[in-house]
């Protein structure tokens, strides 16, 4: 519903075409791909493939095409990390329409688009401390699943995987690996 009233909101611009529409983030690739496209416009949380994911993607399979990212999570983590894979605006949707019309016909230009007060609290907030390995044994390891169960499935040595937990909770400040979890996904880290 939501996907389908920004494209009608976007449609109302004379000089914005709506061209396709996914539901998931795992089709954004195809659909970019089958459809003459200049602007990618993709939310974080899209089931397939995050919204993160999708962009970095697009970055390397269509380098020309512009990614908007609009989400609900203005997280200074989720900004870096739109930024880091390849990004070219990042808006949180309580924007007004407007000024995501403006950031489409800007990123087009060539400029980039990133909401002030987000930037200003991310420069605060500083980096991510978790390393890309931390964030994926953190990442797993949210089911509940034992250290063994994160070796076998990442394939690690189970000591590796509790050094990489144990390195994740004190980099969170948090007293146990759910606590680390629900911290670096609040503040976009994962």
């Amino acid at each position: 519903m939501v996907r389908e009233a920004l494209a009608a909101l976007l449609g109302l611009e004379g000089d914005i075409d709506v061209v396709a529409q996914v539901a998931r983030g795992d089709e954004v690739l195809d659909a970019a791909r089958r459809t003459p496209v200049d602007v990618a416009l993709l939310d974080i949380e899209m089931p397939g493939m995050t919204g993160l994911d999708a962009a970095a993607l697009l970055r390397r399979e269509l380098p020309q095409l512009k990614v908007v990212i609009l989400t609900t999570f203005g997280r200074p983590g989720y900004l870096r990390r739109a930024m880091e894979s390849g990004a070219d605006a990042f808006l949180v949707k309580d924007a007004p329409a407007a000024r995501l019309a403006e950031a489409v016909r800007r990123v087009l230009r060539g400029e980039r688009v990133i909401d002030p007060t987000l930037a200003a609290a991310a420069l605060a907030e500083g980096a991510n401390p978790l390393t890309d390995r931390e964030r994926a044994v953190l990442t797993a390891s949210a089911d509940g699943s034992t250290n063994a169960e994160l070796a076998k499935a990442l394939h690690l040595s189970h000591g590796t995987v509790r050094n990489y937990l144990s390195t994740a909770i004190q980099k969170t400040g948090a007293r146990n690996r759910a606590e680390a979890v629900r911290i670096a996904r609040d503040k976009g880290w994962l």
